[in-house]
């Protein structure tokens, strides 16, 4: 059992940054993959960056070169630093997290409200 709480949300103006931060509790074990998926109502949710136990990282091309995940491993959490907002990355964003060696015990968090607007 994991739980995932997410911080950090909240109303930004263009241009501006804003970071998110997730804090995971409960039985935590390695390999694992933790990450950051956003989700508008009536699209499906989409990944956003990942970042693995062995320091790898993806991140999806919208959001390539404005926005930065990191780990730190000793107090379990996850964040993400985001960078030259635009209205686009309005969306809840959700923590979550898998386990490597039981790739169908997906963990989410309750969502944090991004809203990019004037």
């Amino acid at each position: 059992q994991v739980e995932l709480v997410e911080s950090g949300g909240g109303l930004v103006q263009p241009g501006g940054s804003l970071r998110l931060s997730c804090t995971a509790s409960g039985l935590i074990f390695r390999p694992n993959v933790m990450g950051w998926h956003r989700q508008v109502p009536g699209k499906q949710r989409e990944q956003v960056a990942i970042m693995a136990t062995n320091g790898s990282t993806h991140y999806s091309d919208s959001v390539k070169g404005r926005f930065a995940i990191s780990r730190d491993y000793a107090k379990n959490t996850v964040s993400l630093q985001m960078t030259s907002l635009k209205p686009e990355d309005t969306a809840i964003y959700y923590c979550y997290f898998v386990s490597s060696l039981s790739r169908t015990a997906i963990y989410w968090g309750q969502g944090t409200q991004v809203t990019v607007s004037l």
